[in-house]
């Protein structure tokens, strides 16, 4: 009997940085815009970009789709508020595509929560399984302080609309002191009672504010030991491709990361480049260095000259970033403000 011969399958490509980190993962901010103006992200009053330096809907596809050919495997969607973003599910659908072909293991966002009511229902019909609500404080006054022009009650009924659809909410809450650091517990005795993950973030020097990021700032190893006389956490090595490092809370039976840039960077594992809604690349969130995608984008029908600037781009990706916050550096480390590459 004569046996077939099955060729192997082509190995999947892999964008691979100078110091051997697979680059897997685009997280790409659709706009720089949002509803609502967090005092550690926003001055209150901000100048946005002009409508005209915007990729189009369909030049956002086809960069996204440039690089799932080169091998990344996992998409987020970020601002600003990505869904504010005019006919942003326009973008979320043709992405979608790649999650049904299977060339993308992940199509996911991290949304303030606001415009969840509206389009849970179709995120969920597109393939988004998983979402990440930005959610400092479960205070309606202290929420409408944080965010300038927030309303609590709204979040919250976003929240519960993405879980009827369907999608599993985790909870990402920046740490401040003096603000929210005492109501994290309970937080976290919410989200877990709603069967969602929390994740807590150190606070980042980005960005020109109003507010002196020194008197906000707290360190997550200040709060971790904190929680650790209220709680039980156990080490586990549960991931999701980004940046936190969880621990399962005995008492509640849910997880609790910890993204901490400033105390302890996460540098020698990070698989991420950001894109702006403009077509920077930019290889590291806390670096300046970027790459132009629109240029050869629009030079070419073809992806020759795209593939090429991202090749030459992660080929220039640093080893880390330089976050520091104290009194002594109270310029930002980078001038350009979270909203414009997502965090």
């Amino acid at each position: 009997m004569t046996s077939i011969m099955i060729p192997d399958a082509p190995a999947r490509p892999a964008m691979i940085d100078p110091f051997g980190r697979d680059i897997s993962y685009l997280r790409v901010s659709v706009t720089d815009r949002c509803d609502f103006r967090c005092t550690y992200c926003m001055a209150e009053n901000m100048t946005f970009l002009p409508k005209k330096d915007l990729l189009t809907l369909e030049e956002l596809d086809r960069l996204c789709s440039a690089f799932v050919a080169k091998g990344v495997r996992r998409i987020r969607l970020t601002g600003g508020e990505p869904l504010v973003r005019k006919n942003i599910m326009q973008l979320v659908r043709q992405l979608g595509r790649h999650i049904a072909a299977g060339a993308l293991d992940e199509l996911t966002l991290t949304t303030n929560g606001s415009q969840l009511s509206r389009f849970a229902a179709e995120l969920y019909d597109c393939g988004v399984r998983r979402i990440n609500v930005s959610l400092d404080t479960l205070d309606p006054e202290k929420f409408r302080k944080i965010t300038r022009w927030g309303e609590l009650a709204r979040v919250l009924d976003g929240i519960e609309a993405a879980r009827a659809a369907g999608i599993k909410v985790k909870i990402n809450a920046v740490a401040l002191k003096g603000f929210n650091d005492q109501e994290i517990p309970a937080m976290l005795r919410w989200a877990h009672g709603l069967g969602m993950d929390m994740t807590v973030i150190e606070t980042m020097p980005m960005g020109e504010i109003d507010e002196d990021r020194t008197d906000q700032y707290m360190p997550l190893s200040l709060l971790r030991a904190q929680l650790s006389k209220e709680f039980t956490l156990d080490e586990i090595p549960y991931r999701t491709g980004g940046p936190a490092r969880y621990v399962e809370v005995r008492e509640t039976g849910g997880r609790l990361g910890f993204i901490t840039p400033m105390t302890h960077n996460f540098c020698e594992s990070c698989n991420r480049v950001r894109l702006t809604c403009t077509g920077m690349l930019y290889m590291c969130l806390g670096q300046n260095d970027d790459a132009d995608l629109r240029a050869p984008l629009r030079a070419s029908e073809g992806d020759e000259l795209l593939s090429a600037a991202i090749d030459e781009a992660i080929g220039r990706k640093p080893k880390g970033h330089d976050f520091i916050i104290d009194r002594t550096s109270n310029r930002p480390a980078v001038a350009r403000h979270m909203s414009v590459t997502g965090g």
